[in-house]
């Protein structure tokens, strides 16, 4: 019985905790979203805008992660395999990590300096995050050579929507 209480509860647990589909999976970004700021590993701020302009004309894939966040550590070998497989196109790295200092440990324990970071100085609750309805990491966005979204929503690197998106634009 008490086995049989104990799975019980963990169902419901992993259930309550685990990520939900946004209803409406959107293709376009709001001002107010475009108008986050971020800041660089040098800690220079940077807006969302900012960083879509640099990447016009490109297919893009937003990799949202954390060092503390033990899904999107597990994710990194996958994450590194996309990369690998699409050396064509773009990939951008925003952290929420909860501190500058966490952020810079996570780059150099994880080897991730030298790819394109950014740092959500202003923590996980912001314009671009609520518009984007972020409620777990990792999390992945494709977006197309327009600035728009191609790709809402992927929990996984080796989701095969990522990939067939990123065909699909290429083409």
């Amino acid at each position: 019985m008490k086995k049989l209480l104990l799975l019980l509860m963990m169902g419901i647990f992993g259930l309550g905790c685990s990520q939900q589909t946004p209803k409406v999976l959107k293709t376009g970004f709001s001002k107010e979203a475009l108008a986050q700021k971020l800041e660089n590993e040098e800690g220079k701020t940077v807006t969302i805008q900012q960083i879509l302009d640099q990447h016009k004309g490109k297919v893009l894939v937003i990799d949202f992660w954390a060092g503390w966040c033990r899904d999107c550590l597990n994710a990194l070998p996958k994450a590194k395999e996309l990369e690998e497989n699409n050396k064509n196109i773009d990939f951008v790295f925003l952290s929420l990590d909860r501190s500058k200092e966490g952020f810079d440990r996570s780059l150099e324990r994880f080897e991730m300096k030298g790819k394109e970071n950014y740092w959500f100085s202003s923590g996980w609750k912001n314009d671009f995050n609520n518009y984007v309805d972020l409620n777990w990491i990792p999390r992945y966005m494709v977006i197309d050579q327009k600035s728009a979204i191609a790709k809402y929503y992927a929990i996984t690197p080796d989701d095969p929507e990522i990939q067939v998106t990123i065909n699909k634009l290429l083409k």
